[in-house]
């Protein structure tokens, strides 16, 4: 595809793009099958609450307190909270990939994501995602939630950047149809392979275009 303007700026989601889904419903699933909760019960009190914790109208303490911290349990909050974090993991071709990127044509690097404060903070900081990403625009700390448009204009302001030299790493369809609506150019992540080369295509690639084979 040919642009008029260069890409400057990578507007990336964490998870399911850099990490896995940290809190998803797999792992509130393992997380339920582990502590020998109620699923269903489980789910439907997150659902209740899980956009405001999002939003950091709720601590992680105030979360889980109507989560599963409602009646008594033979564990603690500390070992729920141990067991939540650990179910973050890294994407790390994604993350080398937009370092070299980055420090190839020196890319303006921007975070849009829907994250709780705490588990933001530890997701940042476990897998050093504030070495190479220049601002974090998260629900927690801006107060907007995907697929709010003004998540998006608030990001193009932070970046200073013209949503024509942006491209936008999603992997939730809606997400990237909202942020091509700015002009943003969207990609809609599934794999390493297949991002690399639309990246590519746009020409954003990190060593003379050639993939490897990954296992």
């Amino acid at each position: 595809m040919k642009r008029s303007a260069p890409i400057t700026a990578l507007f990336l989601d964490i998870g399911g793009v850099l990490l896995n889904n940290g809190w998803d419903h797999l792992a509130r699933r393992r997380a339920a099958k582990h502590f020998k909760l109620d699923w269903a019960e489980m789910e439907e009190r997150h659902g209740l609450n899980f956009n405001i914790y999002e939003e950091d109208k709720l601590t992680l303490d105030e979360y889980l307190g109507w989560l599963v911290f409602y009646q008594k349990r033979a564990f603690t909050r500390a070992a729920f909270r141990r067991f939540m974090f650990a179910q973050s993991k890294p994407c790390t071709e994604m993350i080398e990939l937009v370092r070299k990127l980055k420090a190839k044509y020196g890319l303006k690097v921007i975070v849009l994501n829907n994250e709780a404060r705490e588990l933001n903070a530890h997701r940042i900081h476990a897998f050093k995602l504030d070495e190479f990403v220049d601002a974090f625009i998260s629900s927690c700390f801006v107060h907007l939630h995907k697929p709010d448009v003004a998540i998006f204009r608030l990001a193009l302001d932070i970046a200073q950047t013209p949503a024509r030299q942006v491209v936008y790493i999603e992997n939730t369809p809606m997400f990237v149809q909202v942020a091509e609506g700015l002009g943003i150019q969207g990609i809609l992540h599934t794999d390493y392979r297949s991002t690399r080369a639309k990246l590519a295509s746009l020409g954003l690639q990190p060593d003379n275009g050639v993939i490897h084979e990954t296992r």
